[in-house]
């Protein structure tokens, strides 16, 4: 049934290639994007949960005002037309995409897939955690990793940690929280071999702060290759809800039979905002190189006042401070500072996300007060 609903709202959108959202159509300056934006009126910083400080990009917002009028419709038209939009950019086939809620919504129905048999899923520790909750609920015993010293996936403990119960690894490339990125030629190696055995689910949330490729290619060839994406980092579409994941036909036509609504997940006005988001280079650009540079300015502040920071390819930046002599979560809790708690005990290991320079600005100086 789900899967002649899926056939049933391709077919309703066949024949549409996109919507287009003309680039001209920004705001009137830089400083209206990226100056003082604020979605959430709450005072102090909010640098927990890696959203984008300069999101949604304008035409992103001119289509949710759009078609905000429209959400008394069901997005029948708009959800083909997103898929075809994310096929051609992921050079893919629309058989090969499945949207989602959130790419949070493409990991629990992995789970749940995986979960068809009963055994342990492999995921890296610390790594993003809360898909796993779903999987263990559904039967799948969990199976942890540490990191290596220089806090990447070790691949190579993952590989032998695979047993004939593994039904699934969990990849997550670049890593949260520790905001570490393997490269493609080492990860292409392991996802080939540990696909061999049991499904491989690739999540990419940050894979635009990289400069590597993504695994979407062997996902549409391979059927124990799965990868995950969203709309919610660099898009800055977090609150909207959007994401999608890339497998094979087979694996999407599962996928597909154990979503409520395949492909139906997502608002009107979500969809659009999508929609316009892909078609708004400047702002993912301007998004890439400005948190790039307060994550620069954040580290080496951070390395002055005796942390241990590691390397980041991603929105938000992990650091020891088991050398910083203040009560660093006082500080935060002080200033009004939403940061995070520690991910590993041994070492002190936290995590911040970036925001604008001006706020990362405040975090560090905070941090110098003495």
């Amino acid at each position: 049934m789900a899967t002649n609903r899926r056939a049933l709202l391709k077919q309703i959108g066949l024949g549409i290639a996109g919507i287009g959202f003309s680039t001209q159509e920004t705001f009137a300056s830089d400083q209206e994007l990226f100056g003082d934006f604020q979605a959430d009126p709450i005072p102090g910083l909010r640098l927990s949960s890696n959203e984008n400080p300069y999101g949604p990009s304008p035409l992103a917002r001119q289509a949710f005002a759009k078609y905000s009028n429209a959400s008394n419709r069901y997005s029948w038209t708009l959800g083909p037309a997103l898929i075809a939009a994310i096929a051609k950019k992921t050079a893919v086939a629309t058989e090969n995409v499945l949207l989602g809620a959130g790419s949070t919504e493409i990991l629990d129905l992995v789970c749940k897939l995986a979960a068809s048999e009963k055994g342990n899923f492999i995921v890296g520790f610390p790594s993003y955690p809360y898909w796993s909750i779903t999987a263990e609920t559904a039967g799948l015993k969990k199976l942890t990793v540490p990191l290596t010293v220089d806090k990447k996936l070790d691949l190579p403990a993952m590989q032998k940690a695979i047993t004939p119960e593994t039904r699934l690894i969990y990849v997550c490339n670049p890593n949260n929280p520790s905001g570490t990125v393997h490269k493609r030629n080492d990860l292409e190696q392991f996802v080939l071999e540990a696909s061999k055995t049991a499904i491989v689910l690739i999540d990419e949330a940050y894979i635009d702060f990289s400069t590597e490729k993504s695994m979407v290619d062997l996902a549409a060839k391979n059927d124990n290759i799965i990868v995950a994406r969203t709309f919610s980092k660099i898009y800055g579409l977090a609150g909207a809800r959007v994401g999608f994941g890339v497998a094979t036909k087979k694996r999407i036509e599962q996928l597909s039979e154990i979503q409520s609504w395949p492909n139906g997940s997502t608002s009107v006005a979500s969809t659009a905002a999508a929609l316009a988001s892909l078609n708004d280079l400047k702002f993912v650009q301007d998004s890439y190189r400005l948190i790039s540079e307060a994550r620069a300015y954040t580290i080496k502040e951070l390395e002055k006042l005796g942390m241990i920071v590691i390397p980041s390819t991603t929105s938000f930046v992990y650091f020891s401070i088991k050398n910083f002599k203040k009560d660093y979560f006082k500080i935060l809790e002080t200033n009004k500072i939403e940061g995070t708690g520690l991910y590993e005990e041994e070492g002190k290991w936290t995590r911040i996300t970036v925001g604008t320079m001006k706020e990362m600005q405040r975090f560090i100086n905070y941090l110098q007060v003495k």
